[in-house]
């Protein structure tokens, strides 16, 4: 084998191996929502991660809970939006996802599931499975306030019944 051709093996065997490593720092630094305090790295398929442009970061859960970050912060600019992609647990671009809105499979902190795919085909393929409609990412963070009291009036309830058992 020459050098050259050894040369990018070699480099495309560190990007294969080290690839999935750099993609979940954003879990490492991040290991749990601010919001919820779910496990982002058990959620690693619907993570957000917001990087804004006054150099600050921060990593939720969800898309429903991004949309809370979101709003406390107005006056922040995000710079990067990324999110989990359903398929791969990936943080891929969020603005150039293939959303799929609703469907049979329950979402993460909402009613109505948000689910981004870095690939069309994945997105077309879980919508034969589980239903749901094709949507960008300005249709899924509308979708994430407009279900903003009904999500947090189930998540209240949930809670409520879970604090309940414990009781007994």
């Amino acid at each position: 084998m020459n050098k050259k051709a050894f040369l990018v093996l070699a480099i495309w065997l560190c990007l294969f191996i080290a690839a999935p490593v750099f993609a979940r720092e954003d879990i490492k630094k991040y290991p749990s929502c601010p919001y919820c305090g779910m496990d982002r790295e058990k959620f690693s398929h619907s993570r957000v991660y917001l990087d804004y442009d006054d150099g600050s970061s921060e990593g939720m859960c969800s898309l429903h809970c991004a949309a809370i970050d979101l709003a406390i912060h107005i006056d922040k600019t995000p710079r990067t939006i990324g999110v989990g992609d359903y398929a791969t647990k990936r943080l891929i671009d969020a603005e150039k996802a293939f959303w799929v809105l609703g469907g049979s499979k329950m979402g993460v902190m909402t009613k109505r599931a948000k689910w981004a795919f870095e690939k069309r085909e994945e997105a077309e393929k879980f919508i034969k499975e589980h239903g749901g409609v094709m949507a960008t990412f300005e249709d899924a963070i509308r979708g994430s306030y407009e279900d903003m009291y009904t999500d947090t009036k189930m998540i209240r309830e949930r809670r409520k019944m879970r604090r309940m058992e414990h009781k007994k």
